[in-house]
């Protein structure tokens, strides 16, 4: 029996129904795309202000959705100088709209057009961008550059004219770790004979980027092809001169256009969203910088409310319960600012866990709270008989025994915000071993002697210290 082949009309509607629902699943994807950017934009804007370091982002998102609404497709061209950038780019649009020169580096600053051809008006308008030399003066500046355009290209044309240098392939290679679509454009070939033009074609194909380029993405263009022209002269005499010929790059236009037609707004969509996760993670970043500080904060005022509390109650026993209960306070907080439930039991295990994994801290500050504790109480009670001889000693015993329970506080506030910044574990090391990690990079003197300036400050607000008076001579 033999098989018949399906009518063409058959194969047509297929095709058709195929092409159908990849545009249909193009503009699902493009409008997922333009929710996700709208819903990052809300939340960088709820968390940063125009003067916050996620303006920029902010901005760049703002840029990107205007893209989306308007489906402009974005084409960067990269490359070292002289490789005839801004020729090639002329030569597309039809008109000299980029500056061009003889000398090096005409192009100082990213530039960019749309392109209005009638074949490239069927699809997106594209907007093609201009960009320095990546190996001029002030390298830093061009390369973050050529960061923040690639971030937020479609495509990429990285011109080339004979085979690649060692720069040329560093560059390359960083840009394609964009995640962007790539014609390797090897221009001004009229320069070379054809056999060389050939040679460094196969050259480049098959050694230099068969890691990074298929064969398809390499195309050989001449942007300001240089044609001889025989002129003479008044005395009748033959003269040749190089002029500018007509551009030959129809192989890279029917590219991009083939490119472009094959994935359209599934493309924008993509490097939109990859964009996004960009920006997406910066974000976090920010939000984790900020909610250290948060937590730093939270964590300094525990730590002086402690103190004060200490220094100004004279009762012994008063001091190891408020000491208790601003700790846990402070555990309480951290756990909400980190968005991890904890119940008052769970608190208190916490801070049980913290208190052994501190050891000798935790006891000695026990030890030295208990004595001093007492002898503050004693001094308290001997003050009014002494006729205020007792204040000074007193106040001097306060005010260490309020410095070393903060340095305790702030201790534990710290070993407290790694376990909730860790999402409520230790990790690997334990308790103990985040402890003493704590403790190394903690400068001691420093928080006491600022502790001490911040209380002297909130209990004496005149300046006026009264054992730093008596002691005066």
């Amino acid at each position: 029996m033999v098989e018949r082949s399906p009518p063409n009309s058959l194969l047509r509607e297929l095709q058709g129904t195929i092409d159908d629902l990849e545009d249909y699943q193009s503009a699902l994807s493009y409008e997922a795309a333009k929710r996700a950017l709208e819903k990052l934009l809300f939340e960088c804007k709820a968390t940063g202000t125009a003067k916050a370091p996620l303006a920029r982002a902010i901005a760049d998102l703002e840029e990107m959705l205007h893209k989306l609404h308007y489906g402009v497709v974005q084409i960067a061209v990269f490359g070292m100088v002289g490789r005839g950038k801004s020729s090639l780019l002329n030569a597309l649009l039809g008109e000299p709209y980029f500056a061009t020169g003889p000398i090096h580096g005409v192009t100082q600053e990213e530039a960019s057009v749309l392109w209005q051809i009638s074949e490239a008006q069927r699809g997106n308008p594209i907007r093609l961008i201009d960009t320095p030399g990546l190996d001029e003066v002030n390298g830093a500046a061009r390369e973050q550059l050529a960061r923040e355009v690639a971030a937020q290209a479609d495509l990429i044309l990285f011109v080339v004219a004979g085979d690649l240098t060692r720069l040329e392939y560093q560059a390359l290679s960083e840009l394609r770790q964009a995640g962007k679509p790539m014609i390797l454009v090897f221009n001004k070939v009229d320069q070379y004979p054809e056999a060389d033009r050939e040679a460094i074609y196969i050259k480049i194909r098959d050694e230099r980027v068969k890691a990074l380029l298929s064969p398809e993405e390499i195309v050989m263009v001449a942007a300001a092809p240089l044609v001889p022209q025989v002129q003479r002269d008044s005395q009748g005499r033959v003269q040749v001169k190089m002029t500018v010929g007509a551009p030959q790059v129809e192989p890279l236009k029917r590219k991009i256009l083939e490119v472009l037609e094959r994935e359209g707004k599934a493309l924008i969509a993509l490097n939109s969203m990859l964009f996004a996760k960009k920006v997406s993670e910066e974000l976090a970043r920010y939000k984790l910088a900020l909610r250290d500080q948060e937590a730093n904060q939270l964590i300094w005022k525990g730590a002086v409310t402690k103190a004060l509390a200490i220094a100004l109650n004279p009762i012994t026993v008063l001091d190891m319960v408020s000491s208790a209960v601003i700790d846990l306070t402070t555990i309480q907080l951290l756990s909400r600012l980190y968005d991890i439930e904890l119940t008052d039991a769970g608190a208190q295990d916490l801070l049980q866990t913290i208190a052994l994994a501190m050891g000798s801290i935790s006891l000695g500050e026990f030890a030295v709270n208990l004595g001093l504790s007492s002898l503050k109480g004693l001094l308290g009670l001997a003050t009014p008989m002494s006729g205020g001889i007792a204040l000074g000693p007193y106040l001097s015993v306060a005010m260490t025994q309020a410095g070393i329970a903060g340095l305790s506080s702030y201790t534990v506030g710290q070993v407290a915000k790694t376990y909730f910044a860790n999402g409520a574990g230790w990790g690997p090391a334990g308790p103990k071993t985040v402890v003493q990690q704590i403790l190394s990079q903690l400068d001691q003197r420093h928080i006491l002697n600022r502790l001490k300036l911040e209380i002297q400050q909130q209990l004496y607000p005149s300046g006026v210290v009264p054992w730093a008076r008596r002691a005066a001579p």
